[in-house]
């Protein structure tokens, strides 16, 4: 089959994209390919990787659950009397008592009236926007926001509008140009995933109003982290009640797999019942939603874990300005480092894994060309012991990479 431009006659091979993708090649060439690293351990402080101990930098295990006793026995109970599977899709022969246990543990605790659990955060975002936004809505995205909000969007009948990252000047410009016989949704992480900067909630909530929109909050990285009972970004500013819809997910601090959206019951039931992301796919296997459900009452028993965690990620912050990094404006556990070239971000990430760090490093399109860096994120059971060793593998890795 012809691999150029098709004769007439002849048409393009649908592989050929395949065969024009080098960036992995060249990267596995260079010994720089920093993806799909196979961890030997838990999701500990410390994992191994190639029979190496090395300090994980990678993980968004923020409280560390993920390796925690009573989390792993409740994942085998619930696989001892459930088995490994659901075998069946919610709506019809997959929910179990305990999905809807967990589903009511999870409203009670966000304090909405509703839950609805998913099999994946990817798929809460994919649902709930796509069911959602219809021929006459608009959503208003930011434009760091996460793939699942933008993809969930564009599987909408809507009309989707970004604004500059965290610009409410530009977004109120957005919302005063929308006819105002349209539906109006504002969708944002609550804390981004590659910058670690949060969402001005109470600006947004302030425009909410102002143009009759609602708003939904993707609290992935806040659930858990942020509010004095770990709500999340809306109980961090005290907004909570003016939120419309939270998405959460159970594979960062409730050490899980799998995601929900909360807010009020006569949305929740819509979702529910149009949702093809969850009605077409199979149910949370009972292991993951044990999991998550012995997680969120440790979070909520336990804050003296996300004390922790601030304390660890106030130390990493002033620690790593101080060496001379450029960590943009993160106020969260994950911490960027600016490294600039899409190729510096790979030799960085391999140079720390042979100095005993495990880090992740984005690109393009993830981030602005030239402004590549080493995402770095952080646990409460992360040691002082552990963070110094770290810091001391950045600091000599900067200096030789020319980013210091």
């Amino acid at each position: 089959m012809r691999r150029g431009l098709p004769s007439e006659g002849d048409s393009l091979d649908v592989f050929q994209k395949c065969t024009d993708f080098t960036l992995s090649r060249e990267l596995r060439r260079e010994n720089l390919y920093a993806y799909y690293r196979p961890i030997e351990s838990a999701q500990s402080p410390v994992v191994t990787l190639a029979g190496q101990k090395v300090v994980m930098l990678g993980s968004n295990n923020y409280l560390g659950l993920t390796d925690h006793p009573e989390v792993k026995q409740a994942a085998a109970r619930a696989l001892e009397h459930y088995g490994t599977g659901c075998a069946g899709s919610r709506l019809l022969n997959g929910t179990l008592d305990i999905h809807v246990e967990l589903e009511e543990r999870l409203a009670a605790f966000m304090q909405t009236e509703a839950v609805l659990s998913f099999s994946t955060g990817y798929q809460v975002n994919l649902g709930v926007l796509s069911c959602l936004l219809g021929r006459h809505d608009i959503a208003f995205l930011d434009s760091l926001d996460h793939a699942c909000i933008i993809d969930g969007a564009r599987l909408g009948f809507g009309k989707t509008l970004k604004y500059r990252h965290n610009d409410l000047v530009d977004l109120e410009g957005k919302l005063e140009r929308a006819p105002s016989e349209n539906g109006k949704m504002i969708i944002v992480d609550g804390v981004f995933s590659m910058e670690g900067d949060i969402a001005d909630l109470p600006g947004l909530v302030t425009l909410k109003k102002s143009y009759d929109a609602r708003l939904m909050v993707d609290d992935a990285h806040g659930i858990g982290v942020l509010g004095a009972n770990g709500r999340g970004t809306a109980e961090h500013f005290g907004v909570e009640h003016d939120v419309d819809l939270v998405m959460g997910t159970f594979s960062k601090s409730l050490a899980a797999i799998g995601g929900y959206i909360a807010g009020d019951e006569a949305v929740i039931d819509f979702i529910r019942h149009h949702a093809r992301s969850q009605i077409f796919s199979a149910a949370p296997p009972p292991a993951s939603v044990g999991a998550a459900m012995k997680a969120l009452e440790i979070v909520q028993r336990e804050p003296e874990r996300r004390k922790r965690l601030w304390e660890n990620t106030a130390y990493m912050k002033r620690e790593l300005d101080a060496l001379g990094y450029d960590t943009g404006d993160s106020d969260s556990p994950v911490i960027p480092l600016v490294v600039g070239e899409d190729v510096t971000a790979f030799r960085m990430a391999i140079r720390l894994q042979e100095l005993g760090v495990f880090v992740n490093p984005v690109i393009t399109p993830a981030v602005p060309k030239g402004r590549a860096m080493i995402r770095t994120s952080y646990m409460a059971t992360h040691t002082r012991e552990h963070l110094d060793r770290a810091l001391d593998a950045l600091s000599k890795a900067g200096t030789e990479l020319g980013v210091l």
